[in-house]
């Protein structure tokens, strides 16, 4: 045993949050050969599960849960649930929560996003969230009663969960304050093609209101559960069986006040390009994390899965064989949704300054965006052309120009564009 092993087995790493960025971590410490103590704490009482299953099919009644298929006692590694914690000491090396104290010599934060609740909505019956899988189990009665349900927010989770909910046989209305879906997401060109979708679906889509309140009235002459009036800027009034709240999410790291770990504005631990906090010892991955990216010349804080999966491994990496045989974590990022019957990958990162380039028709049912920059593909999203997205991952990869007039040609493999 080398020395460096031999120091590592004597020493405790932490993960507290065990989603999915926690769980690969726990893992990948373990595939990377971590000898050391190796502790996983979740808040939840749940194993520890996959959250994209819960807008789709769990929500659906289709599946009672996606827990990750993980042998936790097999690969030693310490699963704590129900288990929230409450604080940090650094000076310290101990994490606080409700039933005491838990050390660590490394910890890795790992818990995640909030949703952001409705301003005046928390507490009024019929009001749903929809992060974990307590809340999908709350909303499945809802699907299954084919119940009139209000979405507040027309983003990625208010599409999926409409799109779940007309499956279901509900009738859907999707209030977004912006003027267009995906506000803020993808350009109003981009994101506006996108709005054909609710109505073909046959649920309502109304841009350009906000909710201003939200009260819980029960309906004249019936035992049923109080329906909810949904008050707009508009001075309109919608009522529902439920209202469900997708504006959006915030790291989940209020528990690090105090702790001297860093955070940005949003909320997020400011990690380097390593993935280490500002305190010597912690490091944080997934949701609650963002990174400098060399790539886009920017700090990048991105809630999506693959996030969650590619950033254990440097963390592992940086901890079993050290940060200068770790090379810097700047992924292509990368995430999917899966909308109204069609398939919606999106990979890399645009921004006002790039160059929108269209493959095909919008109005079909397959078409792509790449955004290029100088001539380099930067980000691309691609509506049912997985192969689009695909090829255009590797291409921004090693940042390779594209010749725009092929670029455009939809019968032209996007690899064969690129000079």
């Amino acid at each position: 045993m080398s020395a460096r092993t031999e120091q590592q087995s004597r020493q405790r790493v932490l993960v507290v949050g065990a989603g999915a960025a926690g769980v690969h971590t726990a893992v990948q410490l373990r595939e990377q050969g971590w000898p050391g103590e190796v502790t996983l704490v979740g808040a939840e009482p749940h194993q520890p599960y996959d959250r994209p299953p819960l807008s789709k099919a769990v929500l659906l009644g289709r599946a009672t849960g996606s827990a990750f298929d993980v042998d936790f006692g097999a690969l030693e590694v310490d699963l704590r649930l129900g288990v929230a914690v409450t604080g940090l000491r650094t000076a310290d090396r101990e994490v606080d929560t409700a039933s005491g104290p838990v050390a660590y010599d490394r910890l890795v934060v790992a818990t995640g996003a909030e949703p952001v609740p409705l301003p005046g909505a928390e507490g009024v019956p019929g009001v749903y969230l929809l992060r974990t899988l307590d809340d999908a189990e709350r909303l499945r009665p809802v699907l299954a009663g084919r119940r009139d349900v209000v979405i507040v927010g027309a983003g990625w989770i208010g599409a999926e969960f409409a799109t779940a909910a007309r499956e279901a046989g509900c009738r859907v209305t999707v209030v977004e304050a912006a003027d267009q879906p995906l506000a803020g997401v993808l350009p109003p060109e981009v994101a506006a093609r996108t709005r054909a979708w609710y109505e073909e679906a046959g649920a309502v889509l109304r841009t350009g209101c906000a909710v201003t309140a939200v009260t819980a009235v029960r309906a004249a002459g019936t035992p049923r559960a109080p329906v909810c009036e949904v008050e707009l800027s508009d001075d309109s009034a919608l009522t529902a069986d439920a209202v469900v709240v997708g504006i959006g999410a915030r790291p989940a790291t209020g528990w690090l006040a105090g702790s001297g770990v860093a955070l940005g504005r949003d909320g997020s631990v400011l990690a380097d390009d390593r993935l280490r906090a500002s305190v010597p010892g912690v490091y944080a991955v997934g949701d609650c994390a963002s990174y400098p990216s060399a790539r886009y010349g920017r700090r990048l804080a991105v809630h999506h899965w693959d996030n969650a999966l590619q950033g254990p491994r440097t963390v592992a990496s940086g901890l079993v064989a050290g940060e200068a045989e770790t090379p810097p974590y700047d992924p292509v990022p990368y995430f999917w949704s899966e909308q109204f019957g069609r398939f919606v990958q999106y990979a890399g990162h645009h921004t006002d300054g790039d160059e929108p380039l269209w493959r095909g028709d919008p109005a079909d049912a397959a078409w792509s965006v790449c955004w290029l920059r100088d001539g380099v593909l930067r980000a691309l999203l691609a509506v049912g052309r997985p192969r689009d997205l695909t090829q255009g991952r590797k291409l921004i990869e090693r940042a390779a120009a594209l010749d725009p007039v092929r670029a455009a040609d939809p019968a032209v493999p996007l690899k064969s564009a690129a000079r």
